[in-house]
């Protein structure tokens, strides 16, 4: 049986260390970030903004945009189709907005020369963050309006998880938007699922925090020059970060 004694100086070190890096003392002495950072496992990297005119922050895996196989030279635009395969993802920027697609997702893009306007998440998970204006993103199952949000969709039998991490939407099942509900968190505060077909009367449930991290949001508002507006560790916040 493990020391209660150790067990509780393993769990000090692990804060400190988390606290370290979001602080940027990694970044300050030149260190490679955690493996769990982000759990993006991209070590020796620290994220900043991407330069103008690239796109993609890591790959990995085989990733297809409109149909095509890339690497991190690609580019991807507001009226592209992403595609990740089987044990993939890719973490890409679009204008203002950033991307971590998950494996065997497909996400579909349509906007202006520079802006994306409307997102439809057809198969797996997307974590994304977003500058000024509207935008609307779709699952299977729900359309969720957005304007400046943190927001985590994942595409489930029967049923589209949103996890609206930070900011306000509006959430409304795809075939019936009368059935809607208007969401405002601060911290991963009211996930829902949206049902394909009603479970007791309701279309649109409480759903469990999950599949997703604040490192993650950390990284890829870094990769566009902005910091989530929570704090990564904020005492009363008290659902798992999976850190």
């Amino acid at each position: 049986m493990q020391d209660p004694k150790f067990e509780k100086l393993i769990a000090k070190r692990r804060t400190f260390l988390i606290r370290a890096l979001a602080a940027g003392l990694f970044a300050a002495v030149g260190l490679s970030f955690p493996r769990r950072f982000a759990s993006a496992q991209v070590l020796g990297r620290v994220p900043k903004p991407l330069a103008q005119g690239q796109s993609i922050y890591d790959v990995t895996g085989p990733v297809m945009v409109n149909g095509k196989l890339i690497t991190r030279d690609a580019r991807v635009g507001p009226n592209d189709t992403v595609e990740t395969g089987k044990g993939a993802r890719a973490i890409f920027v679009v204008g203002s907005d950033a991307f971590l697609l998950r494996a065997d997702s497909k996400l579909e893009m349509k906007g202006s020369e520079r802006f994306v306007n409307v997102l439809r998440l057809l198969t797996g998970a997307l974590l994304s963050v977003y500058g000024g204006g509207a935008r609307t993103v779709a699952g299977p199952d729900a359309v969720i309006g957005i304007r400046g949000t943190g927001l985590y969709v994942e595409a489930e039998a029967a049923r589209t998880y949103v996890c609206t991490c930070y900011g306000e939407t509006n959430i409304a099942a795809a075939d019936d938007p009368t059935i809607s509900e208007t969401i405002v968190s601060v911290h991963h505060d009211a996930p829902r699922y949206v049902l394909a077909a009603p479970d007791k009367g309701r279309r649109i449930v409480a759903a469990p925090f999950k599949n997703h991290d604040d490192l993650e949001l950390m990284l890829i508002e870094t990769l566009v020059g902005r910091t989530p507006p929570f704090s990564l560790f904020d005492e009363s916040y008290g659902s798992p970060r999976r850190y």
